[in-house]
């Protein structure tokens, strides 16, 4: 396996559907297309905000083969693998890499919580059914499984386990995983709205959502980061935070969605059980990306 550099800005890529559900590859490369033009450095296909769970195994690896034939290696593409058994994980890890992807992030087990032994059993046997390199997805608000800094220290002797999507909510843990592990992991921040903090605490990439919806100013925000312009970079975080708490919503993928449709970026249909947003919850949505574009620090660039 050879060595990775991942970092950067790794939009979570949404699948596009039509309005019969079904899978919208066309429109899906479309978008990607739009987020390679404002810069982006990686793809994240098919995670929570890519409807994982609501894909089918069949139509996974179709969508992998046309993001892959797509891209031609012009950024590093990643995948979810996010399954409700191991023995399932690990036939979607051989699957991706049989289509091409550039690297796997991986989740523990859906709906059973696993505990610390099983967790890492479950990561260890993924590593040994794939050659690529693994990005290690902790969010415990979300999926009830804890992968704590003692666990990836545990991890550390497998040389696939190479990076960290860091989405616990507590920016600490960035300093916890450094001190225990240095720097044998690249880290990344999972969570839109801890953006600004996660890069001061050490992370160098961003697997972002609301990026979809809005690139130019994400990358902006990203470069003004990159260069250490932490006075630039909170005035536009300020700006974009109404926008990046939609990340921390449980509809994070239908407000998501909906930003990109009010955009012209795409359809906000997603698979039952989600559905798209109505009522004053809608207004809300609405109201709070309309005053995003109106102010945008893009605007008339």
């Amino acid at each position: 396996m050879a060595a990775v550099s991942w970092r950067g800005v790794f939009p979570a890529v949404p699948t596009q559907f039509r309005d019969d559900f079904s899978l919208d590859i066309e429109s899906t490369l479309k978008h990607i297309d739009i987020l390679l033009n404002a810069g982006v450095h990686g793809l994240v296909m098919l995670g929570t905000v890519g409807e994982n769970c609501s894909v089918e195994f069949h139509e996974k690896v179709e969508l992998l083969k046309a993001v892959v034939a797509h891209v031609d290696k012009r950024v590093p593409v990643l995948t979810g693998v996010a399954e409700y058994t191991t023995a399932l994980a690990c036939r979607l890890a051989e699957a991706a890499q049989d289509a091409g992807v550039d690297g796997l992030m991986v989740l523990p087990a859906m709906v059973y919580k696993s505990d610390k032994r099983e967790t890492i059993a479950h990561f260890r046997t993924i590593a040994k059914a794939t050659d690529l390199p693994i990005m290690i997805y902790n969010n415990p608000p979300a999926y009830g499984v804890d992968i704590t800094p003692e666990m990836f220290a545990e991890m550390a002797d497998e040389p696939k386990f190479v990076a960290i999507k860091e989405s616990s909510g507590d920016v600490r843990r960035f300093t916890d995983i450094v001190n225990l592990c240095g720097d044998r992991y690249i880290l990344f921040c999972g969570i839109d709205d801890l953006l600004l903090e996660s890069v001061a605490a050490g992370a160098v990439g961003w697997i972002g959502g609301l990026i979809n919806a809005f690139p130019e100013e994400g990358m902006l925000l990203w470069n003004l980061l990159e260069r250490g312009d932490f006075e630039g970079a909170r005035q536009v975080y300020r700006w974009f935070m109404p926008l990046l708490h939609f990340d921390s919503h449980p509809k994070l993928v239908q407000l998501i969605k909906l930003a990109m449709a009010v955009k012209g970026y795409g359809s906000e249909f997603t698979r039952p059980p989600r559905l798209t947003l109505e009522g004053e919850e809608r207004e809300w949505a609405i109201k709070t990306i309309k005053r995003a574009i109106e102010t945008s620090p893009c605007k008339g660039s």
